[in-house]
């Protein structure tokens, strides 16, 4: 019991309040001088010439097989460790749930292969669906038992792992693009809602998974498509540590996309009070808990900044829900969203010294009651409406 109560010590830091700012100052005033200064010598290397394509000739030369040997490998090692997790994504114990529940591959817009799933219930009409996109670095799996307490209310749930995550393709904690995400869930959105014609369907996002969501949700054909959206902790407003360290992130993320920052790794911040939930985050195989990558890192920035500044955007119906004591995301951010979007539906509930991971808190089970109440107030304004759209 005594190696358990020391790792959950390690994940969660007790040092003491006045040391640590100190430290994380020191290390964060090392890790921006050392990032500028990889970022002038990328900057001032000298260009290389850049070759035409390599004739036929050439590609048989003795230095071919290297390059492409090294390419080969790369792709290898890649398409190893998804077949890996893949493997361990069909394999999560979703336990004892009183539902039909199953695993598919989706294929996303750009032929990626994503790993999904969905649990519905045994018997009864569909209520409605609710379609979850995870936060970062973590996997659908991760919501099974939320599944089961919507499943009790006749709410289909589908759920979809995102690229680089789960067991969906791509390297593992690596995202090229958010805006990838968004598209493929948008896709996912497309197929969930042609294999249910009539079922009203609403969109729900975690953390960096709010934000993809809430960017998918500002065109008004997706907007069209959807009873609702629901927001755990967005991820809005996200700042880099410094604003140096946000200018040179474009290029970082250009010229090292993939490249880990040791300093960025939030690891050991709480994101549950439930020690057991914190600890089986942590040592879930599924879940990246490496060192951000840059790209990813920058991805974060640009689709929170974009967001920010289209709060005023936003006509969607939707229900926000955070903790007042994240230390991830930023609960004032997400009382903006409520307080700016033009949202004729929207509602609002901010829960006193709750964390990060909202449905992993100990009161998870009163959390999804309140996201399951609000699902129901917004299916009888629709069907009370005479311009209901189902």
């Amino acid at each position: 019991m005594a190696s358990t109560s020391a790792e959950i010590e390690q994940l969660t830091s007790g040092a003491s309040n006045r040391i640590i700012p100190i430290l994380k100052t020191l290390r964060k005033c090392f890790i921006f001088v050392l990032s500028l200064f990889l970022s002038l010598l990328l900057l001032l290397r000298p260009r290389r010439r850049v070759l035409p394509l390599p004739s036929p000739e050439e590609e048989a030369g003795p230095a071919a097989p290297s390059r492409r040997w090294r390419r080969k490998m790369a792709w290898k090692l890649e398409e190893e460790d998804t077949a890996r997790r893949r493997s361990l994504a069909e394999g999560v114990e979703i336990g004892e749930i009183d539902s039909r529940w199953s695993s598919f591959l989706f294929y996303g817009r750009r032929g990626n292969a994503l790993f999904s799933r969905s649990w519905l219930p045994l018997s009864g009409e569909l209520r409605g669906i609710l379609i979850i996109i995870h936060g970062l670095n973590e996997h659908s799996g991760r919501y099974s038992q939320f599944a089961k307490q919507l499943n009790t209310s006749n709410f289909g749930v589908y759920a979809m792992d995102w690229i680089g995550h789960g067991g969906s393709d791509g390297l593992h904690g690596y995202v090229p693009s958010l805006d990838y995400v968004v598209s493929d869930t948008v896709a996912f959105l497309e197929k969930i809602r042609s294999e249910n014609p009539g079922v009203p369907c609403f969109l729900f996002g975690h953390s960096t998974g709010g934000a993809v969501v809430l960017k998918a949700a500002l065109s008004p054909s997706i907007e069209d498509m959807l009873a609702g959206i629901v927001l755990t902790s967005p991820a809005l407003r996200v700042k880099p540590a410094h604003p140096i360290v946000g200018a040179i992130a474009p290029i970082f993320s250009l010229v090292a996309p993939r490249f880990q920052f040791k300093g960025a790794n939030k690891r050991g911040i709480p994101v549950s009070r439930d020690p057991e939930a914190l600890l089986a985050k942590y040592s879930d195989p599924l879940v990246y808990t490496g060192p951000i990558r840059v790209r990813t890192g920058h991805e974060i920035l640009r689709i929170t900044a974009y967001l920010t500044r289209n709060f005023k955007s936003i006509t969607v119906p939707f229900f926000v829900l955070h903790g007042t004591e994240d230390k991830v995301t930023d609960p004032l951010a997400s009382q903006d969203l409520y307080n700016q979007a033009p949202s004729v539906f929207k509602d609002i509930k901010l829960y006193e010294g709750f964390l990060h991971d909202l449905l992993f808190e100990p009161e998870r089970e009163e959390v999804g009651r309140d996201i399951i109440g609000w699902m129901m107030k917004r299916l009888d304004d629709v069907n009370g409406s005479a311009a209901g759209l189902w």
